[in-house]
């Protein structure tokens, strides 16, 4: 009997603009076996990328302004992106936005950040997992 492998990898997005932090997030996303596809800075960026891309981790207040809730609706309703946000600013997001994840806020710790980007790559794949703990979840 043949075993076929399922391939767990997923193209993630990065939607951050502070250097530093989108280097950190991406080392962790290829470190857990993923393909980071890119770091958008700005809406412009990120929708350019979108077709490449599965998962998207985004953050709020970005190079452009405050354009990280749209980026975020945008990347779920017209190109069918899993997306988590990672802010220092969740309240922005209020009770959430339609078609998006959850939200986890900044810093966040390695092992935080491993467990985030798991569990979107699980809800992805429609598996079953458990979030993070400090993954508030969107209705």
């Amino acid at each position: 009997m043949k075993r076929w492998k399922v391939d767990m990898a997923c193209r993630v997005l990065i939607v951050e603009d502070e250097f530093l932090v989108a280097t950190e997030i991406e080392y962790v996303v290829s470190e857990l076996g993923h393909r980071p596809v890119g770091i958008a800075a700005d809406q412009a960026t990120a929708i350019s990328l979108a077709p490449m891309a599965e998962v998207a981790l985004v953050d709020l207040n970005l190079r452009d302004g405050p354009t990280g809730k749209d980026i975020g609706r945008m990347l779920a309703a017209e190109h069918g992106i899993t997306v988590l946000y990672m802010t220092a600013n969740p309240a922005q997001l209020g009770d959430g936005v339609p078609g998006t994840v959850g939200v986890i806020s900044k810093p966040v710790a390695d092992h935080e950040m491993k467990q985030a980007v798991s569990y979107a790559v699980a809800r992805r794949r429609t598996l079953d997992a458990e979030p993070p703990e400090r993954l508030t979840l969107f209705a």
